[in-house]
């Protein structure tokens, strides 16, 4: 959702920049996560022309969306906290 948030993007540029931060997602699995989510309101599509082919299903998130991505960017730092000192204090002995 991170992604989505800062542009709008379509299902295959948004498996290309997952690649570019190190995540191996196939396109094949992107499109169902895109379709779950936007069933769920937190993402909305519409439909875009291409500069070549058909057109393009563009995503960008919903109100609702950016709500579950605030909570869920509280909810990580609360366990990325303990996690890494857990693995600080593992390091040491």
């Amino acid at each position: 959702m991170v992604i989505i948030s800062r542009n709008e993007v379509y299902g295959y540029e948004l498996s290309m920049k997952l690649q570019e931060y190190g995540l191996s997602v196939s396109e094949g699995s992107v499109y169902p996560v895109l379709l779950r989510m936007q069933k769920d309101n937190l993402i909305e599509g519409s439909m875009q022309p291409s500069p070549s082919g058909p057109n393009r299903k563009y995503y960008h998130l919903t109100d609702k969306g950016a709500d579950a991505l605030g909570l869920f960017k509280t909810h990580w730092e609360d366990i990325q906290r303990p996690v890494d000192q857990l693995l600080k204090k593992d390091d040491h002995t």
